[in-house]
């Protein structure tokens, strides 16, 4: 199962008014980082499909909602609840780590 996508257009549907927590993967195309962290969200997403959501948004084609949320470096992901940012994982980590930060989440 592999992440679904957001953008500007459908940020608000698809994130802010989400029933539960949200994990939103900031990324581009061209960042290294970004491609090994993927796959490691998929298999987060795979084995916890009832608790979160995980979604991508492309900075290079969203500009203005990586500078809405103080992206300045990729990979980026933000878990938001209720509307809100509830906690913020910069850099890619391996999927235990990033299991430990998303524990209030996936737990």
């Amino acid at each position: 199962m592999t992440a679904k996508v957001t953008s500007q257009a459908t940020f608000e549907q698809d994130v802010l008014q989400a029933d539960g927590p949200v994990l939103v993967d900031f990324w581009a195309e061209w960042c290294g980082p970004c491609r090994m962290v993927a796959p490691v969200l998929d298999q987060i997403q795979a084995e916890h499909p009832d608790k979160i959501t995980i979604m991508k948004l492309n900075v290079d084609e969203n500009p203005e909602l990586a500078m809405k949320y103080q992206i300045t470096s990729i990979p980026a992901m933000k878990v938001f609840q209720g509307g809100e940012v509830k906690t913020t994982i910069i850099g890619a980590k391996p999927k235990p780590a990033l299991e430990q930060d998303l524990a209030a989440f996936i737990g």
